[in-house]
C-alpha cells in the first residue's frame, strides 16, 4: 500500500504520525509533498488544500525547479505562476534568507512582480532573460548554499499545523 493509499483510506492521521516521527525531515518533507502534490493534481486543484498544505506545496515547487534548473527554468514553468504565494510560503516558514533570494530574483521583471499568466511571463521571460540570466544565475548559486534549512523548516511548520495535515 502506497503513501496516497494511506492518506486516500482515511488513514491520514495514522500515517502521518508515521511520518512527523521520522528522524529526518527531508524524508518526512518528501513523503508529505507526494501526498499533497497528488491531492491537488499538482498544483491544478488547490481547492482540496489547506492554507498549511498549500505553504509546503508551494515551497517545494520552488525547491523543486530551482535544483532541476535554476530561476530560468523556474520561471519559465508553471510553478512560476505561484511567485507571490511561493515568498509569502517562505516567510511563513521563516525562510527569511531564501525569500531574499527569491526576491531579488524578483527584481529582474518589471515591478520586481512575475506575471501570474503563464503565457504572459513566458513572453516577457524571452524578452529579459539576456540580462535576467547573470542575475539568476547568482540567485542559483546562492539557493544550492542553503542558508536556511528548508526541510526543516517545513517539518516544524507541519508539526505547528498537524490538524491541517490530518
Amino acid at each position: 500500500m502506497g503513501l496516497f493509499d494511506f492518506f486516500k483510506k482515511g488513514n491520514n492521521s495514522f500515517k502521518l504520525n508515521k511520518i512527523l516521527q521520522m528522524e529526518d525531515a527531508t524524508s518526512a518533507i518528501i513523503e508529505l509533498d507526494t501526498h499533497i502534490s497528488e491531492l491537488s493534481n499538482y498544483g491544478a486543484d488547490l481547492s482540496k488544500l489547506s492554507h498549511p498544505q498549500k505553504v509546503l506545496l508551494f515551497v517545494e515547487m520552488l525547491e523543486r525547479e530551482i535544483n532541476n534548473g535554476g530561476f530560468n527554468q523556474f520561471y519559465w514553468n508553471s510553478s512560476g505562476d505561484f511567485s507571490e504565494e511561493i515568498l509569502i510560503g517562505l516567510k511563513t516558514i521563516g525562510a527569511h534568507k531564501m525569500a531574499a533570494i527569491m526576491a531579488k530574483a524578483n527584481t529582474t521583471w518589471p515591478d520586481q512582480k512575475p506575471p501570474k499568466d503563464r503565457i504572459e511571463r513566458q513572453e516577457l521571460h524571452e524578452k529579459i532573460e539576456e540580462k535576467a540570466d547573470p542575475i539568476w544565475e547568482v540567485c542559483d548559486q546562492e539557493f544550492y548554499e542553503y542558508p536556511d534549512d528548508i526541510a526543516a523548516l517545513l517539518f516544524e511548520y507541519v508539526k505547528e499545523h498537524k490538524a491541517d495535515f490530518s
